[in-house]
């Protein structure tokens, strides 16, 4: 069903009616009965394409990780240590808003669905990039820069970190970057 054009439609209408549900209330107060009226769906089209809400929630969050690790990589050439890449800027930005629903599924410390994802995607970003360029330690480095990417974004959302979005960007990249030019013997 992934190739298909209107399974895929079917998916995207229940993430937008997800993140539409999850600004009115906590995910664990949406009901799938609920959900799918504002779909405008029926029920068993929703378990078609997801076994539960928690399912569907992760999909519909899942953008968040692409973003995160794209805006990570934003850079060409020499890094400036100074300036974090505007796309990491802007991705703490737009996630701000969202911040009950991702709590729900990145728990503090980088647990949760959402975070294990994220965690995953971002060790191997890091790890590939790392190789490419000849860097020692490629998978240590990317499992270091995973987890601390993962467990600050997630204590930032659970109001642990404080910071604004550009704060929390600038405060994240030099602490990555540190990590990236940490000599290895």
């Amino acid at each position: 069903m992934s190739g298909d054009p209107r399974a895929e439609r079917t998916r995207d209408r229940l993430r937008r009616a997800l993140l539409e549900e999850c600004t009115e209330r906590p995910l664990a107060e949406v009901s799938v009965a609920g959900l799918v009226r504002r779909a405008g769906l029926g029920r068993a089209t929703f378990y078609l394409h997801y076994p539960d809400l928690d399912a569907l929630a992760v999909d519909a969050c899942a953008e968040v990780v692409r973003d995160a690790v794209d805006a990570l990589h934003a850079w060409r050439g020499r890094p400036d240590p100074a300036a974090p890449p505007p796309a990491l800027t802007s991705f703490f930005a737009r996630i701000a808003p969202h911040a009950p629903l991702y709590r729900t599924l990145l728990r503090e410390g980088g647990g949760g669905p959402l975070g294990d994802l994220l965690h995953r995607e971002l060790r191997e970003r890091s790890r590939r990039e790392r190789e490419l360029v000849g860097a020692p330690a490629p998978e240590l480095i990317a499992s270091a820069v995973a987890a601390a990417f993962t467990g600050v974004l997630a204590d930032w959302l659970h109001d642990s970190v404080a910071g604004t979005p550009e704060e929390i960007a600038s405060a994240v990249w030099s602490l990555l970057f540190t990590l990236h030019g940490t000599p290895l013997h």
